[in-house]
C-alpha cells in the first residue's frame, strides 16, 4: 500500500510538473507578443524622426515632422496593441471568417459576400481626395511595420490568439481601412429590420394597433433649446422627483442595439468661464478589447487627440486646439428594402420599369476551415444586392416568385467617407467642419462641432433621393420594379439638417427625432431615442450656465424619465391598496415592492433594488400585453417599448384594448394587467436570486458585459478575458446601459459608451476621456482592462495637447527613424 501511495504521489507530481511546465511555455510564447514601449525602431517607410510618447494609460502621443509620418506612427501603434482586433474585423469585411472558425461562421460570410462590401471599399480608393490617399498609405505601411518587426524578432506572432487560429497576415491596404469604415455602417442602421418588422406586424393587426407598437416619435424635432431665461424666468434648479437569433461574430445588429449615443455643446453665453463646451459617448456593443483606442497625432495643422478605431486612420471624436466634434447615430433612412419580381419563364431575370432584365452575377467561394468549400452566386439588380431569405426573416414577407434587395447608401463605390473624416481633423472653424462633412457617406451621423465662439450641429452621411410618390415612403418593403419607388441619386446636402449658433445657447441630440418635415425630405421615421431626451432637456435647463463639470455630471447622469413617467400610469390603481397581508403571500411581496417603489426617485442605481423591481416588471407588463396578439412575434419585443406602454395606460386611441386577454373569457382591465404582471416580476426575482426585495442590487443583473469575441466562449480562458462590471443606469438613462433582452439575464448591460469625452474650450487642458477596457488588446498587458474601472466608476483621464505634459509623464518613449 505505501509502495501505491508512493507512485501515485510520484505521478500527481509529474502531472503537476508538467502542467506547471505547460502553463510557463504558453505564458512565455504569450508575452512575447507584449510591445515594449520604450525602444527604437528603423524603418525606410518614414522621412524623417518620428516619437511616439506613451502616458501611463498608455495613450500614444505621435510627433512627427510631417503628416505622413504622423500616420504612419497611428498605424503602427494600432498594430501594435490591437493586431488580433484588426485582422478580425478586416476578415469580416471580407467574408472570410470561415477560414478561421469553420461552419459557425459561414452565414456571416455569405452575407458579406453578397453586400460585395470589400470590392466596394477597393472601388473607393481611387476616389479620395489626394492628401487622404497619402494618409491611408502611410497608415498601412505603419500597420506593415510593425508586422515585418513580429517576424523579424519572433514577437509572439503578434497576439495570442494567432497561436490557436491561423498566423498568416496579409499585408495591410488602403482598402482595409475603407472596408472597416463600411464595417461600422453595417451596426448603425436599423431600418432592414424595421421594415421587415413592419410589414409582418401589417399583416395582423389593425392600423390603430399598429401605430400603438411601432408609434412615430412624439412631437416636433428637439435639437437647440430656447434661452433658459426667457422660459422659465422664475425657475430654480430642483433635486426633489417628478412624481432573431443573431449569428456569431455577426455586424448585423438587431433593432435594440444600432447604434446610440449622446452629444451636447454650449455656447459662451451658456457656459460659466465665457468659451464653449462639448461632450459625446457614442454607444457600441460591449467588447473586450474596446472597440475605441485613445490617441494623439501631432499633424502639419497643429495636434488632434481623442478617441480612433483601430483600423481606420481618423480621430473620429475629439478636439484639436481650434475645434471639438463629437458623433451621434443619426437614425437617417439611407436603406430601402425592395421586392423583385421573377419573370416566370426565366428565374434567372427580374422586372424593371423597362421590362425584364438578367440579373447581374458573379462566382464567389468560401474556405471553410475544416469543411468543403462552399460556391456562391452573388446577383444584382438595379436596386441592390439580393439578399437570403434568412437575413432579417426576409423571407417571411417575400411572395413566391420574388426576392429580396436593397438600396443602402453603403454599398457606394465612391465612398469618400474617410476623406471626410480625415478633412475633419485639420478643420479650424466650425464652417470648415461642416464643409468637410458634405464627402461622408456612410454611416450617417449627428456631428456635433464646437470652435472657440460657435456651437453647431450636422448630419453627415448621404441621404437618399426618394420620389414624392413613393408608394411606402420608405416604411415598408416596396415593389422593385416601379420606378417611383427607385432612388433617384443623393438629395443636396442642404437637406441634411443642421443648426448653427441656436438662440438658447445649447445644442444636443440623444438619437432622437431632430426635425420634423414631411416626406420625402422627412430623414427617418424611426428614432434611437424618445426618453433620454427628456431627462436631457431638464439638465440642460436645470442650469442657466454649464461647466465642465456639469456635462459630466449629465453625461454619468441615471435617472431614468421612463421610470418616472411609466410607474404613475401603470401603479395608479395599485399604490397603497388591499388588506394587510401576512408575511410569505403575494399580495404582501407586492406591497412590500409597491412601497420601495413609491419611495423611488427613478434613479437607476447599481446598488438599489427598485431598478430592478421597475425593470422586471415592465418587461413582465409589456409581455403580456402583447403575447395574445401578437403570439411568436412578441418575441421580437425583448426590450421594453416606454410609449406603447404610455399609449395603452392612457388609452390614446383606444389603446387600453391590449390590456383584455383575448383568449380569456373575463375581460381584464389594465389594473388587471398591471398588478398581474408585478406578481409575474416579483416571482422571476423570487425563483432566480432569492433573498428579500431590500437586499437585491441592480448592478449584480446589470453588468457590464466586456467580452472577448473568440476568446470570451472557450471555458477556462474566459475567466482571463471576459471583463464584468457591476454598473448603473438602463435602456433609458443618459448613462446608458443597454440591457441584453435575452437569455437567462435579460438584465445585462451589453451596449453603452465605450467612449466618453468632455471638451472645455476656456481651458483646454482640462479636458477629460475615457474608454471602456484599456488601450491593449493583449489579456496579458496591464493596459487590457486598466481604464476599465475608471470608466465604471465615471472617472476620467487628462485630455491634453501640450507636448511638454505629455513628454513629462512619459510611460515609456518609441523611436520610428528613418534608415540611413
Amino acid at each position: 500500500m505505501s509502495r501505491l501511495f508512493r507512485w501515485l504521489m510520484r505521478l500527481l507530481g509529474t502531472v503537476l510538473l508538467f502542467a506547471g511546465l505547460s502553463v510557463a511555455v504558453i505564458y512565455y510564447l504569450a508575452s512575447r507578443s507584449l510591445p515594449d514601449y520604450n525602444m527604437n525602431y528603423t524603418t525606410r517607410d518614414v522621412s524623417a524622426p518620428v516619437e511616439i510618447v506613451r502616458n501611463n494609460a498608455s495613450v500614444p502621443h505621435i510627433f512627427a515632422e510631417n503628416d505622413a509620418d504622423a500616420f504612419f506612427g497611428l498605424g503602427f501603434v494600432h498594430a501594435q496593441d490591437r493586431l488580433w482586433q484588426m485582422i478580425l474585423m478586416r476578415r469580416t469585411a471580407q467574408g472570410r471568417l470561415s477560414e478561421l472558425f469553420g461552419e459557425r461562421t459561414v452565414p456571416v460570410d455569405e452575407l458579406l459576400r453578397r453586400l460585395d462590401l470589400y470590392n466596394l471599399a477597393q472601388q473607393s480608393v481611387l476616389v479620395q481626395d489626394a492628401p487622404t490617399r497619402e494618409a491611408l498609405e502611410a497608415y498601412s505601411a505603419g500597420v506593415n511595420a510593425w508586422l515585418a518587426r513580429i517576424n523579424n524578432d519572433a514577437l509572439g506572432r503578434g497576439a495570442p490568439e494567432f497561436f490557436l487560429f491561423s498566423k498568416e497576415i496579409a499585408p495591410w491596404q488602403p482598402a482595409d481601412s475603407l472596408a472597416l469604415v463600411k464595417l461600422m455602417a453595417l451596426q448603425l442602421s436599423p431600418h432592414l429590420e424595421e421594415e421587415v418588422l413592419r410589414a409582418r406586424l401589417s399583416l395582423v393587426l389593425s392600423e390603430d394597433r399598429l401605430r400603438d407598437i411601432l408609434p412615430d416619435a412624439p412631437g416636433t424635432g428637439v435639437a437647440a433649446l430656447p434661452d433658459y431665461a426667457a422660459l422659465f424666468p422664475t425657475a430654480v434648479p430642483s433635486n426633489e422627483s417628478l412624481r432573431i437569433a443573431e449569428n456569431w461574430l455577426s455586424p448585423f445588429k438587431r433593432r435594440a442595439f444600432a447604434g446610440a449615443s449622446n452629444a451636447w455643446a454650449a455656447a459662451p453665453e451658456r457656459s460659466a468661464a465665457g468659451s464653449t463646451l462639448l461632450a459625446n459617448d457614442p454607444h457600441l456593443g460591449f467588447t473586450a478589447p474596446a472597440i475605441w483606442y485613445l490617441a494623439r497625432l501631432e499633424l502639419s495643422d497643429g495636434g488632434v487627440i481623442g478617441g480612433t478605431i483601430p483600423g481606420i486612420p481618423s480621430v473620429l471624436t475629439g478636439r484639436s486646439d481650434y475645434l471639438g466634434w463629437g458623433v451621434t447615430a443619426s437614425y437617417l433612412d439611407d436603406l430601402d428594402v425592395f421586392i423583385e419580381k421573377l419573370n416566370p419563364k426565366n428565374p434567372e431575370e427580374y422586372e424593371t420599369p423597362h421590362g425584364f432584365k438578367v440579373f447581374q452575377t458573379s462566382q464567389s467561394v468560401i474556405r471553410v476551415k475544416d469543411g468543403p468549400d462552399i460556391p456562391l452566386t452573388l446577383r444584382w439588380t438595379e436596386n441592390g444586392p439580393v439578399l437570403p431569405p434568412s437575413h432579417y426573416d426576409l423571407g417571411s414577407i417575400t411572395p413566391p416568385g420574388h426576392v429580396a434587395s436593397i438600396s443602402w447608401t453603403v454599398l457606394s463605390p465612391n465612398d469618400t467617407t474617410i476623406s471626410s473624416a480625415i478633412s475633419l481633423m485639420r478643420a479650424k472653424t466650425v464652417s470648415d467642419g461642416i464643409a468637410a462633412g458634405e464627402r461622408f457617406i456612410a454611416p450617417s451621423l449627428n456631428l456635433t462641432l464646437v470652435d472657440g465662439d460657435t456651437i453647431a450641429l450636422k448630419t453627415i452621411g448621404a441621404v437618399p433621393s426618394r420620389a414624392a410618390r413613393h408608394q411606402s415612403k420608405g416604411r415598408l418593403p416596396s415593389p422593385g420594379w416601379r420606378a417611383v419607388n427607385r432612388w433617384q441619386g443623393r438629395a443636396g446636402y442642404r437637406v441634411n439638417p443642421e443648426f448653427v449658433a441656436p438662440e438658447g445657447g445649447l445644442l444636443g441630440n440623444t438619437n432622437n427625432k431632430l426635425i420634423d418635415r414631411p416626406f420625402p425630405f422627412h430623414i427617418s421615421y424611426v428614432w434611437g431615442d424618445t426618453q433620454r431626451v427628456q431627462r436631457w432637456q431638464h439638465l440642460m435647463q436645470n442650469r442657466e450656465v454649464h461647466t465642465r463639470d456639469s456635462f459630466i455630471e449629465a453625461q454619468l447622469d441615471t435617472v431614468s424619465f421612463s421610470a418616472r413617467a411609466l410607474l404613475p400610469l401603470v401603479a395608479a390603481d395599485l399604490w397603497f391598496t388591499g388588506e394587510a397581508a401576512a408575511d410569505g403571500t403575494t399580495e404582501r411581496v407586492r406591497q412590500r415592492a409597491l412601497t420601495l417603489l413609491a419611495e423611488w426617485n427613478g434613479e437607476m442605481n447599481e446598488h438599489l433594488p427598485e431598478p430592478l423591481i421597475y425593470a422586471a416588471w415592465m418587461r413582465a407588463l409589456q409581455d403580456r400585453l402583447i403575447r395574445d396578439e401578437l403570439g411568436p412575434l412578441a418575441q421580437e419585443y425583448n426590450h421594453v417599448e416606454p410609449l406603447f406602454i404610455e399609449r395603452v395606460y392612457r388609452d390614446v386611441d383606444g389603446a387600453s384594448k391590449w390590456c383584455d386577454v383575448i383568449q380569456s373569457a373575463p375581460i381584464e382591465t389594465c389594473a388587471d394587467a398591471a398588478r398581474q404582471s408585478l406578481d409575474d416580476a416579483l416571482l422571476w426575482i423570487e425563483e432566480n436570486h432569492g433573498g428579500t426585495l431590500e437586499s437585491l442590487r441592480w448592478g449584480d443583473l446589470h453588468q457590464a458585459t466586456q467580452d472577448h469575441e473568440v476568446l470570451g466562449q472557450v471555458p477556462l480562458l474566459s475567466w482571463f478575458v471576459n471583463i464584468r462590471q457591476s454598473t448603473s443606469g438602463g435602456d433609458n438613462t443618459l448613462m446608458r446601459g443597454r440591457t441584453s433582452g435575452s437569455g437567462r439575464n435579460p438584465f445585462l448591460n451589453v451596449h453603452g459608451a465605450g467612449f466618453r469625452g468632455v471638451y472645455d474650450f476656456a481651458d483646454p487642458d482640462s479636458s477629460v476621456f475615457v474608454i471602456s477596457t484599456g488601450q491593449s488588446g493583449h489579456p496579458l498587458s496591464r493596459h487590457y482592462d486598466d481604464l476599465g474601472e475608471l470608466w465604471r466608476r465615471g472617472e476620467y483621464i487628462p485630455m491634453s495637447l501640450d507636448p511638454d505634459l505629455a513628454r513629462a509623464a512619459a510611460a515609456g518613449i518609441t523611436w520610428l527613424r528613418p534608415e540611413r
